[in-house]
């Protein structure tokens, strides 16, 4: 996410000009959850430097802002959002909404969504109705795409304030593959994080990266120098194999454990193991070992969850887009049974 130096400039275009005052991300009380600064007009999931030693793919997927928030509190009746998408990302099985657009809570009800259109990088905008009163907003940034250019319009009316802090100081670290980065919700707050967000008051970051979720040396070595209240590994699905996944996973776990003997981890197996469960049970074998092992040797603050879990209920079938990416319903799912660990754990 880039923060531009013309502001007045941009918001000039928007059919709401003038009823508005104009923000920029992190300008006062409009703080940034979830991204790192990365230079003075840049935000990243983790510094370029570091996304560049681990691999070509993560550099690229950086620069997408999923799990990166807004947040404030203000009086204003609605907000404006008027943006550029960085990167034109356009996919067959993901609503435009969730890889590039907007959506926005007062408190924890959805208030609406800014939609990108289906030319890439171009201009958007959306105007939405937060209500009466003094409340907390939270903006879900992008999924699947970055923001070359955003401006934030309230009322000229209005007040802003800091939004009260998260339950927790460090965030929940997420780390994994394109169902971690949040493939394919229809929008951001859709993404399971976002969901456990919501219920429990969590800051998070999300260190998912599509297709690229490997556990690199050099991703464990980032991972582990990392501040954080607790930590999800959620990588299975990228491992290219369970020899590879074999040859990561304890590495991954051992290396954060050491780096902090009591922060929660969670070990996830993928979930849509239907496609395949003979490889899904080799994994999990893997998995479940690195948590035997650790368990085994007196860590009481390992958590393990069967991905077989996650899709569990009626419509079970129904909830992916092609068999493997959760849907809303999916993400839902799997919010409902990770989430209660992690706010047993943390809260």
């Amino acid at each position: 996410m880039y923060l531009i130096n013309n502001k007045e400039e941009f918001a000039k275009g928007s059919a709401f000009h003038a009823e508005c005052a104009w923000y920029l991300p992190g300008e006062g009380p409009v703080r940034i959850h979830g991204l790192v600064r990365d230079r003075e007009d840049r935000y990243l999931r983790m510094p370029e430097e570091t996304a560049k030693a681990v691999s070509e793919a993560v550099t690229g997927l950086n620069t997408n802002t999923a799990g990166g928030r807004l947040r404030f509190d203000t009086d204003s009746p609605f907000i404006v959002l008027r943006a550029v998408p960085l990167n034109g990302c356009m996919m067959d099985h993901m609503a435009m909404t969730g890889i590039a657009g907007m959506d926005v809570y007062a408190g924890d009800t959805y208030k609406g969504t800014a939609r990108p259109g289906c030319k890439p990088q171009s201009v958007y905008e959306g105007r939405i109705e937060l209500g009466p009163g003094r409340k907390t907003v939270t903006i879900g940034l992008p999924l699947y795409d970055g923001l070359a250019k955003l401006v934030i319009g309230l009322s000229k009316a209005s007040s802003l304030w800091p939004a009260p802090a998260y339950a927790n100081e460090k965030p929940v670290i997420y780390y994994g593959s394109s169902i971690t980065q949040g493939g394919c919700a229809s929008r951001p707050g859709n993404s399971y994080q976002a969901f456990i967000s919501r219920r429990y008051n969590l800051d998070y970051r999300n260190l998912g990266f599509s297709g690229a979720g490997r556990a690199e040396d050099a991703m464990i070595g980032y991972l582990a120098a990392q501040e954080m209240c607790a930590f999800v590994m959620d990588y299975d699905h990228n491992a290219p194999s369970t020899e590879h996944l074999a040859n990561t996973h304890q590495k991954l776990f051992t290396a954060v454990r050491s780096a902090d003997p009591a922060i929660p981890i969670l070990i996830i197996s993928r979930p849509d193991v239907d496609r395949n469960p003979a490889e899904a049970a080799e994994r999990f074998a893997v998995i479940k070992k690195t948590y035997d092992e650790a368990f085994a040797s007196g860590d009481s603050r390992v958590y393990l969850i069967n991905g077989r879990d996650l899709f569990d209920g009626p419509f079970r079938a129904d909830c992916t887009v092609d068999g493997c990416h959760p849907n809303d319903l999916g993400f839902y799912r799997m919010a409902q049974v990770i989430g209660p660990v992690l706010g047993k754990c943390i809260l």
